[in-house]
């Protein structure tokens, strides 16, 4: 099993990176925020997921072993493949994501493409008591109001996510926090 690779990175596609690692390229599926951090021909270090089926073998990276341990929490919910836990790190950081987990909210998950109600809660139940349940309700629920305020103002669900990640963490209430993304993304 790899768990590690670290090599030069030679090609970037939309949901992939190409890493020369001793003369192999290894295709390594990885989250547009990881993706955006990768520069090609530059080294990079990313932790692994190997996935083995019986008609594909496929590396998923990662640049933070946090990141890593909550796409293979992802993994072990009935239901939820590598391509679907990706896309849920796609769409969710993943401070938002323990946080939309830990307080049972289910609004957040079920915002991400191909995740309805019942896999929502079916996430939830499953990886709560593996988080920490029960907190962070509110602070939720003023990240995902942020957003939606941000992407009815026209801007895509990446750039939205992308500015509310660089609001300083001791601006709360959503209002405050989209008047100071807006700010961001107005530069």
């Amino acid at each position: 099993m790899i768990s590690m690779l670290s090599g030069t990175i030679i090609e970037k596609g939309p949901r992939y990176a190409i890493v020369d690692a001793g003369g192999v390229g290894y295709k390594v599926c990885a989250t547009e925020e990881t993706l955006r951090t990768l520069k090609s021909g530059t080294r990079a270090t990313l932790r692994t997921h190997h996935a083995v089926r019986e008609d594909a073998e496929e590396l998923y990276g990662f640049l933070d072993a946090e990141d890593l341990k909550l796409f293979e929490l992802l993994l072990g919910v009935p239901g939820i493949g590598p391509k679907t836990a990706l896309n849920i790190l796609n769409v969710a950081t993943p401070s938002t994501l323990r946080r939309s987990i830990t307080s049972g909210e289910t609004a957040y998950l079920t915002k991400i493409s191909g995740i309805g109600k019942k896999t929502a809660d079916k996430i939830i139940l499953e990886l709560r008591e593996k988080l920490g349940a029960g907190e962070g309700g509110a602070a939720l629920k003023e990240e995902v109001d942020a957003l939606e305020a941000l992407k009815s103002l026209g801007y895509s669900h990446a750039e939205a996510r992308e500015a509310l990640q660089r609001v300083p963490k001791e601006i709360s209430g959503a209002s405050d926090r989209v008047k100071h993304a807006l700010k961001l993304l107005g530069r």
